[in-house]
């Protein structure tokens, strides 16, 4: 990912800040994951967790993007995205057989998307889909609820991959 593990400047407007704060969480996902296995991206290290492995962590902030941004959000349909498929638990993070570059792709991609939707919108304007209670927050409510998603999964990956092979480190 091309995007800087650099904190925002101190002195910018909201909206630089909060997508600056998200942007850094999103390159310290896409960090955790450099010259990593693929047995190693999908080897579960939390017993209680099978489903937390690299990859199935990086599927799940996939959609979350997604979800967030443009189902909720923009009122886009939430069809194939796993995370509305209430007939399979953590259906996002059941991704056997991906490869972990495709998984970063698709991740990458998403957030890409999901920062032209903040740049066209008002951090004001409220989400638009009927369906479900959490479009009623604003675009702004949303930002920092996705830098508080995303920074709690990369603090995930950092000490699953402190498991996997001793690599640590924030930024």
């Amino acid at each position: 990912m091309s995007i800087s593990r650099e904190r925002p400047p101190f002195a910018a407007d909201e909206r630089t800040q909060l997508v600056g704060w998200l942007d850094m969480q999103r390159a310290i996902v896409q960090w955790k994951c450099e010259r990593l296995s693929e047995e190693d991206a999908y080897r579960p290290v939390l017993p209680a967790s099978p489903l937390m492995t690299v990859a199935g962590l990086v599927s799940h902030l996939r959609w979350t993007e997604h979800g967030w941004f443009e189902v909720l959000f923009l009122g886009r349909s939430a069809d194939g995205n796993p995370q509305f498929d209430e007939s399979v638990e953590n259906a996002d993070m059941r991704i056997e057989g991906v490869p972990l570059a495709q998984l970063l792709d698709e991740y990458e991609r998403q957030c890409r998307i999901s920062n032209e939707i903040v740049a066209a919108h008002s951090l004001d304007d409220v989400g638009k889909h009927s369906d479900y209670r959490s479009a009623a927050g604003s675009l702004r409510w949303m930002l920092i609820h996705m830098v508080e998603e995303t920074a709690r999964h990369a603090g995930h990956l950092d000490t699953i991959r402190e498991l996997i092979d001793g690599e640590k480190g924030y930024y």
